[in-house]
């Protein structure tokens, strides 16, 4: 696995943990976007959390650069 794209996007181990503890109207919000988006729920997760974050975001790596540029 790249060292570098383990760092900057979430694992499934990662994901699942943070799912069991989800209330399950969240799970299924998730599971729907991950149906809809045909894409791997850790995508669905990253992408949820990226965009509260910055609602211009679509992972983590756009928060990343968002930020690099604000400091430049």
């Amino acid at each position: 696995m790249n060292p570098t794209l383990s760092k900057q996007h979430l694992s499934a181990e990662s994901v699942q943990q943070i799912l069991e503890d989800m209330p399950d109207y969240v799970k299924a919000a998730l599971i729907k976007k991950t149906t809809e988006l045909d894409c791997p729920i850790e995508a669905v997760v990253e992408m949820a959390i990226a965009s509260f974050l910055d609602e211009e975001a679509f992972s983590f790596e756009d928060c990343l650069l968002a930020q690099r540029s604000q400091t430049t």
